[in-house]
């Protein structure tokens, strides 16, 4: 089982998410990840993965995993603040 770490950052916009259903599916998929089944995701660089979530405006999580039993869950937004999100995910991915 591989854990699943929030950052301050990550809660703090799953938690202001309006959509109840993108809350659900989110957490569904970070459910998945925590049994190795990383399904729809790719790398952005520098350590740093982006969960793509195919539901309202195109949701997206942001991670970085410590070795093979620990993900590290960054930040998150949609596919309007994709290269912000991108950026902002290396910038602390960096410095874990």
């Amino acid at each position: 089982m591989i854990e699943a770490r929030q950052t301050e950052e990550f809660r703090d916009w799953l938690d202001g998410l309006r959509d109840r259903m993108a809350r659900k599916r989110i957490g569904q998929r970070i459910a998945r990840l925590q049994i190795g089944l990383f399904g729809d995701s790719k790398p952005v660089g520098d350590k740093v993965f982006e969960l793509r979530i195919d539901h309202g405006p195109g949701y997206r999580v942001y991670f970085a995993r410590e070795g093979n039993r620990i993900v590290i869950l960054l930040c998150g937004g949609d596919k309007s603040t994709q290269r912000r999100d991108i950026e902002r995910a290396k910038e602390m991915a960096a410095n874990l």
